[in-house]
């Protein structure tokens, strides 16, 4: 996921990666070319993926060319941080290598040929400077000699506390698929988030993706068709509790962050019945359908099915009696979001994958939408899911409607409405093996 939230963040807050960067996915270090260090410090705000941003003050295949580099960097943009009435020190991080302390040293002292003119000071320096090595992604073959070297002036850390800090274990509403916090973050990343905006989730269920939004300051507001997770009633998701408490629902969430005052409200309705007026509303649309394994797929039925469900029922809200196909789910989101979204707003969702079927073809689309990015999460050997992006890119029109019924793909994708059978066959057909094994 780094790659294409480090994409999106740049495209928010400007920036580029540098001409000079081959963009391996899985790289430890990239080269960004960023207008200006506010614009620095404001990606890293957000970033749940990055560690840490710097000035480059030079690079190299080797120590040789990196000392090169750095005697070509311009002199007049080091000095303001060498100055004689300033403290400074040195880190060296060396990816997929340990060394010793006199090995540190010794690279350390190469650098002497920089005009550092103020005081070393180890606990509370006003300026930090990084060597920083790459030793290839292989614990199993490490190098002698880097890969690459770079150097430079630290500016700022990312976001990677905030995993710990919103982590669902601590959280006071949860369900049995509330989105793990770093996910919920890349999410709203992805969908390019920002302060005023309106975020909408049509699957809401305990809200863990409008907490994220909320962080970065958007509005957020959410449906589901459950009555007890809306209103926090029923049986309780955690282990030694039977019943949910008075304070387990979406506006304590966001309250026990401090995030009540962006939280419009949640609503029971039918995602395939949208309750909204026309027009564009929303600037993100933040979503994690349900799949079938641990909630079910479903939406209201005919008004035949909701009178004989109302027969049965002591209850007064809304029945629900038909199932809800994932093809379906997926086309009604996308011609959702396609009407309600604001031009250039993002849809970002989850869509589960039968991996031996997968192809980019079955991917759901619409004319007014783009694909921006598709990044996969692993959920067994079998099955995945992958995270999508599209952004709003033409006015949706009457003729939009029903235009995924006269499109090739979704046909193929008709298959994955048994997503749950074959979800569990992997399952099944695991189980039936480790005991086999076992009897060997």
């Amino acid at each position: 996921f780094s790659l294409q939230e480090i994409t999106s963040l740049l495209s928010l807050y400007g920036g580029q990666f540098s001409s000079e960067q081959e963009i391996c996915v899985n790289s430890p270090f990239w080269i960004l070319s960023i207008p200006s260090e506010e614009m620095a410090r404001g990606l890293m705000k957000r970033t749940v993926c990055a560690k840490s941003i710097f000035e480059l003050w030079g690079h190299g295949r080797s120590a040789e060319e990196l000392y090169g580099s750095l005697k070509n960097y311009p002199m007049d943009e080091m000095l303001p941080y060498l100055q004689s009435d300033s403290t400074y020190k040195v880190h060296i991080h060396t990816f997929n290598k340990t060394l010793t302390q006199a090995q540190k040293i010794k690279k350390i002292d190469a650098l002497e040929f920089l005009p550092f003119k103020g005081k070393v000071n180890l606990k509370n320096p006003e300026h930090i400077f990084w060597i920083l090595e790459d030793y290839g992604m292989d614990p199993n073959n490490v190098p002698e000699e880097p890969f690459h070297l770079y150097f430079g002036r630290w500016i700022a850390d990312g976001q990677r506390e905030l995993i710990e800090s919103y982590s669902v274990k601590k959280r006071h509403f949860i369900g049995n698929t509330s989105m793990d916090a770093c996910l919920s973050f890349i999410m709203a990343n992805h969908g390019r988030v920002k302060p005023n905006d309106v975020v909408y989730d049509p699957f809401v269920g305990t809200g863990g993706l409008l907490i994220s939004s909320a962080h970065f300051g958007a509005y957020v507001y959410g449906t589901d068709i459950d009555y007890n997770t809306i209103h926090g009633l029923g049986k309780a998701s955690r282990k030694n509790q039977k019943w949910r408490g008075p304070d387990e629902n979406i506006r304590a969430n966001l309250r026990q962050y401090g995030l009540e005052k962006y939280y419009l409200d949640a609503l029971v309705s039918d995602s395939s019945r949208p309750i909204w007026r026309k027009g564009m509303l929303f600037d993100a649309i933040i979503t994690d359908p349900p799949y079938g394994i641990r909630e079910a797929t479903r939406r209201m039925g005919s008004q035949k099915e909701t009178v004989k469900s109302a027969e049965r029922s002591t209850e007064n809200h809304v029945f629900v009696s038909s199932s809800y196909h994932l093809s379906d789910i997926f086309f009604d989101l996308l011609k959702f979001a396609a009407e309600y979204l604001v031009m250039g707003g993002r849809l970002v969702y989850w869509l589960p994958i039968y991996r031996p079927e997968y192809t980019e073809e079955i991917i759901p689309r619409h004319p007014c939408l783009k694909l921006i990015s598709n990044c996969e999460q692993m959920l067994s050997s079998h099955t995945s899911r992958r995270l999508i992006t599209m952004e709003k890119v033409k006015e949706y029109q009457d003729q939009d409607q029903n235009s995924y019924l006269l499109d090739d793909q979704y046909m193929p994708y008709r298959g994955h409405n048994s997503f749950r059978e074959k979800y569990f066959s992997g399952v099944t057909k695991r189980i039936a093996k480790e005991e086999k094994d076992n009897q060997k």
